[in-house]
């Protein structure tokens, strides 16, 4: 279809205000230089192609609509022009034009179209509903930004390449970390107000914050979005956490929030979604991928390409494995490492980037593989969620050999074992000691295990001490929506209580789960506001709750100050312990027990504790570690090691201050037992008798 039959016309200002030439096909995306913009797009089906120039963020119509010439302006699939005397910022869109007649293909030239180059999007006019229903939306479009990201003072900044053994995440939120107003910062909800608490992540001791989605999604319908989990801009920092993100101000804040943070010896991973787009199922909204080429970027029913195959649970399913898809996918992240300086990704729903042309799960998917073996990423930490809405589970077995996983076993392991669930000690002791039966067999480490015990999806710490089932009311879908298997515990009383009882059984269980987390082999990970009893009412599904549902409440700092000290107090002695860091499985070595030594209760029915002697490297201390989930004080036998003492360095049951020692402080124990309270971890550390 050309562009006069689709009934527009080439605009008079096509020779008016700026000179154009024939441009390059590469770089994708629009590059500035001293002296204009080349503009370079790729779409193999269509047949003409617009590009629209703004004045302001807010214009409504464009000022120059430049015609591309598909003999002149096309190499191949990619479209491109030069711009000359165009500056950055400056705002642009597309109009696409292809068969209409075609299955599976979406032309509108209707709708104005982003970049999926661009490095900033303006949301100014943005109306959702208009680029789902018929009709020209050019006034109510998104709009793609030319930004300059040249010119930064890094002041010798770049990525911190911390060694995987030694990480220790800090899952947040950029907008909820801060928002309430109890956080006592500038600017609430931004990149800046981050920078502001980086003395707490400090002291807390985490080495890695693991951010959700900061790439540009559409926050205007605030019910369904808060997250971000869709995106819309792969290329630009989402401007609803800056102050001021107008002229590439936006890139400048996340640049200096990585900055500051890398200043502080803490690395910045991104939480990135490259399974689905945020446009959505057939119903819209049209306004990138789908009008570009929707048959190269999704996946369509081969029976009916008018519908998505959504393997993501999100309307749609990127095609990962397409060569320009994979294509974008590396050059993003290639590009958030060299101009943006981040140190990791966490892949939502890795198991998708998995599948091939016709959904099916590769051995060796081409994107996967790409990703592990550019060398720009070299000493990136890449993290999979090595499963899909589909079915796809890969957990320990996802492609290639430096990928990490989220370790959805040792998660429901550990929530069942200090629950209560007995005869699974064996299976503790595994996740304990990094997952073996996961990772070794393929050559892998303890160090592609990441450990985790809630994350932003389902309950915080403090609601699975006090919850049984889930109260998802406040999202509007009669509490359907979320996860019903939680293997949770409410101690004995659902939700908020005054049983004093009760509030220190909690306090003690949520301990139990973070010494667990911190004296497991692999890499842990724990969400913002657990280590502060945050809750979220009993919501284990909070995607839709920008409030204080969400958000953290730092009033919390001072009313839950023992389980604050008791989490620094933890982290600083995984750190001080070079015994629970190692990368291989070859070191330390570790003997189990019982309440008797050498004697586990592997094949017990009825068991529910679990001790283990760890020898000590590179000059650490020998490490005996006690749990006992059962409800009432068991008594354990303690090696007997030729001029050794066992010294108390931790236990749970204690109030703070003796909960966890101060390194040479340990109590020595006189006797040839260890007797640890019900529902509780003690840590015992060896010291040179007298």
């Amino acid at each position: 279809m050309s562009v006069q039959a689709a009934g527009w016309q080439p605009s008079p200002v096509d020779s008016g205000l700026h000179r154009t030439s024939r441009g390059r096909h590469h770089p994708l995306g629009a590059r500035p230089d001293d002296s204009g913009v080349n503009f370079a797009v790729f779409s193999e089906h269509a047949t003409a192609m617009q590009l629209l120039l703004f004045e302001r963020h807010d214009s409504p119509e464009p000022y120059q609509i430049i015609t591309l010439d598909p003999e002149e302006n096309r190499t191949f699939a990619v479209w491109h022009v030069r711009v000359e005397g165009l500056r950055a910022p400056a705002f642009y869109g597309l109009r696409v034009f292809g068969p209409a007649d075609v299955p599976g293909m979406r032309f509108d030239p209707d709708k104005v179209l982003i970049d999926p180059y661009a490095r900033g999007i303006s949301r100014t006019l943005w109306d959702r509903g208009a680029a789902c229903r018929p009709g020209d939306n050019t006034t109510l479009s998104l709009r793609s930004v030319v930004v300059d990201t040249g010119g930064y003072d890094w002041e010798g900044d770049e990525p911190l390449r911390r060694p995987m053994e030694d990480l220790v995440i800090y899952e947040t939120h950029v907008g909820g970390f801060t928002r309430s107003p109890s956080s006592g910062v500038r600017q609430p909800g931004t990149f800046a107000a981050v920078v502001e608490k980086i003395p707490y992540l400090q002291e807390l001791g985490v080495t890695a914050v693991e951010v959700l989605p900061v790439f540009d999604f559409d926050d205007s319908d605030g019910h369904t979005n808060y997250w971000g989990y869709s995106t819309a801009a792969y290329f630009a920092p989402h401007a609803g956490y800056c102050v001021a993100p107008e002229a590439g101000g936006h890139v400048r804040e996340f640049r200096d929030m990585v900055k500051a943070l890398h200043a502080a010896g803490i690395e910045v991973i991104l939480d990135v979604v490259f399974n689905h787009t945020d446009e959505g199922n057939q119903l819209g909204p049209l306004f990138s991928f789908a009008g570009l080429d929707n048959p190269n970027y999704y996946y369509l029913d081969p029976g009916d390409p008018r519908f998505y195959y959504d393997y993501s649970g999100c309307g749609n399913t990127l095609m990962a494995n397409h060569p320009i898809v994979t294509k974008m996918i590396v050059d993003c992240l290639e590009y958030w490492v060299r101009e943006m300086h981040v140190d990791g990704f966490r892949f939502d729903e890795a198991a998708v980037l998995t599948r091939g042309a016709r959904g099916e799960v590769l051995d060796e998917p081409p994107v996967v593989w790409q990703i592990e073996l550019s060398e720009t990423l070299a000493d990136t930490k890449i993290i999979a969620e090595a499963w899909d809405a589909a079915g796809a589970y890969e957990v320990g077995r996802y492609p290639g050999y430096r990928w990490a996983e989220w370790n959805g076993r040792f998660r429901d392991t550990m929530r069942r074992f200090v629950k209560g669930d007995p005869g699974i000690v064996g299976d503790v002791a595994t996740r304990l000691t990094g997952s073996a039966d996961l990772y070794q067999p393929r050559g892998h480490r303890p160090i592609n295990s990441i450990n985790f015990i809630t994350c932003h999806d389902g309950f915080t710490l403090a609601d699975l001490v006090s919850y049984d089932g889930k109260h998802n009311e406040a999202n509007g879908e009669g509490n359907r929506d979320g996860n019903d298997d939680n293997a949770s515990w409410n101690c004995g009383a659902e939700g908020p209580t005054d049983d004093p009882e009760i509030q220190a059984l909690r306090v003690r269980q949520m301990k139990n789960f973070a010494g667990l987390l911190l004296l497991s082999r692999g890499v842990p990970m724990l969400v913002a506001g657990d280590e502060i009893g945050r809750t979220q009412q009993g919501n284990n599904n909070a995607y839709c709750q920008d409030n204080e549902i969400s958000w953290l409440d730092w009033s919390l700092v001072e009313t839950n100050a023992e389980l604050l000290a008791f989490w620094r107090r933890m982290i600083a002695f995984r750190q001080a312990h070079p015994s629970l860091r190692q990368p291989t499985y070859d070191r330390p070595s570790v003997a189990w027990h019982g309440t008797r030594l050498d004697q586990p209760c592997w094949n017990d029915p009825d068991a529910r504790a679990l001790a283990c002697t760890l020898s000590g490297v590179d000059g650490d201390a020998d490490l005996h570690i006690i749990a006992n989930m059962y409800w009432a004080p068991l008594d354990f036998e303690l090696p007997a090691l030729p001029g050794v003492v066992w010294a108390r360095a931790v236990d749970t049951s204690l109030p703070t201050g003796a909960d966890v020692a101060e390194p040479g402080a340990e109590p020595v124990v006189e006797t040839a037992t260890c007797t640890a309270p019900g529902r509780s971890v003690i840590v015992l550390v060896s010291r040179p008798s007298a």
